[in-house]
Parts: C-alpha cells; sequence; structure tokens
C-alpha cells in the first residue's frame, strides 16, 4: 500500500481530514480510479479514437485505428503487432426509399442481399402483410433476437425496410452476424424519425445497391512474457471497429485494454498475456474468428479470455458482468465494486453472453465479461466525444479490469 499511502498523503493539501481518512479506507482500485492521470489519459484516447472518423471494418477509419492503437501499445508496454485478414467490404451505392416526392437515404443491412441499380418498385405495408416491400421496426441488437433471423429468411416480401429503433432518433444498424453468408430478401434501414411518414405510403422505390471490394483489415495483438510461460496463459480482448465513430460503444474498452497492458507490463505477471483488439465486429465478429483460427490452442487451452465489451463508460449506460464460473463472477463483482461503481445485471450461468465472450462461450473455453447497455446513442452516428462518454468512469472500470487482470495472472 505504500504508493497509494503516498498518492493519498499529497493530496491532503486539497483534503479535509475526513476526506483523507476516506481515501485510507478505499481499495487500491478505487484510488487508482481517482488518479486524474487515469482520467486525463482515457480522455486523451477517447478523443484521439474519435478524430479517427468512422470505424467501419476495412475502411481508412478502421486502418487508422489500427495503427494508432498499435502506437499506443508501443508505448504503454506491449511490442504489438497488425495481423490481417482478408473481407469482401460492403460499399453502398445507391440506397434509398423514394414515395411522392420525397426519397430518405438508408444503408442495407449487410448480410442481406441486395438490389441493382433499378432496386424493386412495388406496394408498401407491415412486415406480414400482402405488400410486396414490408416495413418492420428493430433495434440496433436484433441479432440478439431469435425471431430475427427466421424473420428475415421466411418472409414473402421482395424486399424489407427496417426503421431502426434507437433510444434516440436516428439511423441505428443491426449487426451482420451472418456477413459471410448473405441470405434472405435485400433490407434497407432508415432513421427511425422517418416512420411517420413511411407508414402512411402504400407504394415505394426501394434501392438498396451495394458492391463487395476486397480488402483486408487488421487485428492489432501483443504479448507480455509471463515469469512461468509453463502456466496456461490469459486472452485480454476488445474489439475496436463499429458502424459509425463508436467513440463510447468501442473507446471505453481499448482504454481498459491499454490500461491493463501498462499495468502488466510494469508489473510482471506470472502467466503469459496475450492481448487482442479485433475489427469486425459488426461483421460476425470477424477479426476474432480469424485470431481463434491462427490460435486454435488459445481457445479453451487459455486460463481465462477478459473481454472488454461494449458502451463502458457510456453516459449513463448500466453495466453487466458475463462470467463461466461464480469463481470468474465474484472476482470481477469484487474489482467492480472496489472501484466504486455498483453492479447492474449478471448474465445467469450458461446463458450465452454478449459480444466476442460469446464465441469464447461456444468453443468452450473460459471468460470474464464486462460491458455496459442501454447506452443511448448504441450504433448512433451521434455517438462522439466528449458527449458520450465519462472519462472519470472509464478510468474506474479500467482500474478494477486492472485489478482483476493481476490477479488472474497469477499462479
Amino acid at each position: 500500500m505504500t504508493d497509494y499511502f503516498n498518492d493519498a498523503e499529497a493530496m491532503t493539501m486539497q483534503l479535509t481530514r475526513k476526506e483523507f481518512l476516506g481515501l485510507l479506507a478505499m481499495s487500491p482500485a478505487a484510488l487508482v480510479a481517482r488518479d486524474d492521470g487515469a482520467t486525463r489519459r482515457a480522455a486523451q484516447l477517447l478523443s484521439e479514437y474519435d478524430g479517427q472518423g468512422i470505424h467501419r471494418t476495412g475502411t481508412r477509419g478502421d486502418g487508422r485505428s489500427a495503427r494508432w492503437l498499435a502506437a499506443q501499445a508501443g508505448r504503454y508496454g506491449g511490442a504489438a503487432a497488425l495481423e490481417s485478414f482478408a473481407l469482401n467490404r460492403v460499399d453502398p451505392q445507391a440506397c434509398f426509399v423514394a414515395a411522392g416526392g420525397r426519397r430518405v437515404t438508408g444503408l442495407p443491412v449487410f448480410d442481406a442481399l441486395f438490389t441493382g441499380a433499378p432496386g424493386i418498385r412495388g406496394s408498401l405495408g407491415p412486415f406480414g402483410s400482402e405488400a410486396d416491400i414490408g416495413w418492420i421496426e428493430m433495434p440496433p441488437n436484433a441479432e440478439y433476437d431469435e425471431r430475427y433471423e427466421p424473420m428475415r429468411r421466411d418472409n414473402r416480401h421482395r424486399a424489407i425496410i427496417i426503421l431502426t429503433k434507437g433510444e434516440r432518433p436516428g439511423l441505428c444498424p443491426v449487426n451482420a452476424p451472418r456477413f459471410e453468408h448473405p441470405y434472405g430478401a435485400p433490407v434497407l434501414q432508415i432513421g427511425s424519425e422517418h416512420g411517420e411518414w413511411l407508414q402512411k405510403q402504400t407504394d415505394v422505390h426501394f434501392v438498396a445497391q451495394a458492391k463487395r471490394t476486397g480488402t483486408r483489415a487488421f487485428n492489432v495483438t501483443a504479448r507480455i512474457r509471463g515469469t512461468k510461460p509453463n502456466l496456461p496463459p490469459v486472452v485480454v480482448m476488445t474489439p475496436r471497429s463499429g458502424w459509425w465513430h463508436s467513440t463510447s460503444e468501442r473507446g471505453g474498452g481499448l482504454v481498459c485494454w491499454l490500461e491493463v497492458m501498462r499495468a502488466l507490463a510494469a508489473d510482471r505477471p506470472e502467466r503469459d498475456v496475450h492481448f487482442l483488439s479485433s475489427s469486425g465486429h459488426e461483421l460476425g465478429h470477424l477479426g476474432l474468428k480469424h485470431f481463434m483460427d491462427r490460435n486454435p490452442d488459445l481457445v479453451s487451452g487459455a486460463h481465462v479470455w477478459m473481454h472488454f465489451g461494449a458502451n463502458i463508460g457510456a453516459v449513463g449506460a448500466p453495466n453487466r458482468i458475463q462470467a463461466a464460473s461464480d469463481e470468474l463472477e465474484a472476482l470481477v463483482v469484487s474489482a467492480v465494486s472496489g472501484a466504486g461503481l455498483t453492479i447492474n445485471e449478471k448474465t445467469n450461468r450458461g446463458v450465452a453472453p454478449f459480444g466476442e465472450a460469446g464465441n469464447i462461450h461456444r468453443a468452450g473455453g473460459r471468460y470474464l465479461s464486462l460491458l455496459c447497455l442501454s447506452n443511448p446513442l448504441f450504433h448512433h452516428p451521434e455517438d462522439r466525444w466528449p458527449g458520450a462518454a465519462d472519462a472519470q468512469v472509464v478510468a474506474r472500470y479500467s482500474a478494477a479490469l486492472v485489478e482483476a487482470a493481476k490477479k488472474l495472472t497469477r499462479e
């Protein structure tokens, strides 16, 4: 406790005796979370990530993000590498629904089929009706609804329009878990603010034109060698890509990933630690699948996979703990509580978790996952710095995950 005591002692010039005694009673994680340096680092990283532009997989913003994160990892203590994987990127062309002299631009669902330039002209009605084109409301996490895929696969409509139902009006796309195997009718997503207009139309012109471009995207990987390399390693992973800037959706996980790397590089762990920040999140977790294919021994052979999921530190977003065992859940609950944060939800044991932790669950691996829910800007184009994320809360989460990582990397 010496370092924490010295930090607290230096702060007494600004604190009352009661506040100072309160600091001494706090856990190490809570003290680290109060460190202005951690908050400043979080704010700087969130700002830089936001400034890279749209982080869609295989785009320029995604490439800038990969190079930036690899450079950050080098400064934080991990020798990073860029590992590329191939994909056929979707490049939207003309994508709109038009009627009555009005034209609304949208975004195709990336794991559906597309139309040609002429598109489809036909009658419009609610999904399940006899209309040529059916409309339906869907939340941005619709892919987790077991009815979503059958709805798209088994319908009579020639095309579907999804009114994206986020917590705020705007175009909040649904992820594409079947990206490598597109299916069903063409689907166009438009913002919910157009719902009243759309539902009054009876005939529309529907175009969801896109082309596929062969390209490569990049995972960022790093490794910190442990003092006992014969022990099963730990994997620390977080996704890096998203539909828009995705600053609060992805930025908090990236901050935590770097802070864990920084802490373990300074306090060498006993276990080897593999770090993965993957692209392809919104496209069926393509980057993680590539990493798992390249490292089959890690899938079930790792001591634990730590997953830093969506919306960590997003303003107003409650958290969820997802863990493969009671022991792992208790460890992260203790760390998060010790950082002065409330536990909001826990996933029941055996239930497939959200995000990339779900891949590890289905492959039979051990995982410990933290993410946040109900981000009002989830998949929203206005998910931007500084309004969407709270750097101080991100710093608290990072302190908690550092504590958990230190324990997991010891024998």
